[in-house]
């Protein structure tokens, strides 16, 4: 059976209609053509291709998730190869290479129940992959040569996109946290003259920052941490909040962004939010994976773990049995932590 609701054409159209909005205005009409063109033919062939395969299930969501993963890929990949200076008729080879691993990667994670945030982040490593790779068969071929291969691959179109958006949003983000949107008009924000000594900048009361301090302080926290601690923290925020963490984590010179009196306020005023950490005892670890259980199927949990090693999967099993598998606390508390944050 065909997936009900999916519009795959209509979908495709709307894709490339946003798009043409989107192009650099710099780029001429061949190279907005053909932007817009590929997102609408690789996105409708996708759609295509998932909507006539009923071996894979897939609701209407699945398959517009990987249609708009393919639409905004070859958005960022086509601008790049037009900033590469590669010629023409050798785009679409790559931008063929690129669309049909994240058709395959796409489905793969879907199928195997992955977490979007981690489908994404592999698909990204494999976008990046084949771009590199179309650019080294046409080196190899000789079509073109080292330095105009390596120039190609610094392209980014993404990237640079994240760039502005970043420091818009921590340049906002910033100011907000100094009180400077919440001053009355005409107030000063800058230091002044006044009888030949430098006056302070008026600063707004700390409550008046908000979110947006808040999340700039958590920023500056975690880029303290490890890579995994961070994404285990981030894990933690919704969506919006995690990538605006991310973006202001990602913004040069954060540090001399920010009010460091009201950091801290804002810091201690999340502390009181945090969960008090229990004891690591057998019985607390037992309750916490029995939390685990309640609000995930043993089918679920019992696949997570399906590849790990036999004292896992018996530390698992006793769980279950509201028993405590005899292994080192530490050990044990990982192993749950390891459960919670995987489902």
């Amino acid at each position: 059976m065909a997936i009900e609701g999916f519009q795959y054409k209509e979908f495709a159209e709307e894709m490339a209609r946003q798009a043409k909005e989107l192009v650099p205005p710099e780029f001429n009409d061949q190279q907005k053509g053909y932007i817009v063109n590929t997102i609408e033919n690789f996105t409708r062939m996708a759609g295509e291709a998932l909507y006539n395969d009923t071996s894979l299930n897939f609701n209407a969501d699945q398959a517009v998730l990987i249609s708009q993963i393919i639409a905004e890929w070859s958005f960022h990949k086509s601008i790049d190869l037009i900033h590469s200076r590669i010629l023409p008729e050798h785009w679409d080879g790559i931008m063929q290479k690129i669309a049909f691993t994240i058709f395959e990667v796409a489905k793969q994670a879907i199928i195997r129940n992955i977490p979007q945030d981690q489908m994404l982040q592999a698909i990204e490593h494999h976008v990046n992959k084949a771009y590199v790779a179309g650019l080294e068969a046409l080196e190899k071929k000789k079509v073109i040569s080292h330095e105009a291969k390596e120039y190609a691959a610094k392209q980014s179109n993404i990237d640079d996109m994240a760039k502005r958006v970043q420091e818009e949003e921590a340049a906002a983000a910033a100011a907000a946290a100094n009180g400077q949107e919440t001053l009355p008009q005409g107030a000063q924000t800058a230091p002044q003259q006044v009888g030949g000594q430098p006056q302070q900048p008026v600063k707004a009361p700390a409550h008046a920052a908000g979110k947006a301090a808040k999340l700039l302080s958590v920023a500056l926290l975690l880029k303290l941490l490890s890579q995994d601690k961070v994404v285990t923290i981030l894990n933690k925020f919704s969506p919006e909040d995690s990538q605006a963490i991310t973006k202001f984590m990602q913004t040069p010179d954060l540090e001399s962004q920010i009010d460091p009196e009201l950091t801290c306020q804002c810091l201690n005023e999340i502390k009181e939010y945090l969960p008090k950490k229990p004891k690591l005892t057998e019985e607390n670890i037992v309750k916490h994976m029995q939390r685990i259980f309640d609000n995930t199927s043993r089918d679920k949990v019992e696949q997570l773990i399906k590849y790990e090693r036999p004292f896992v999967k018996r530390f698992v099993s006793s769980a279950y049995d509201d028993e405590y598998y005899r292994i080192p606390l530490k050990v044990a508390g990982v192993i749950a932590q390891y459960v919670q944050d995987s489902i």
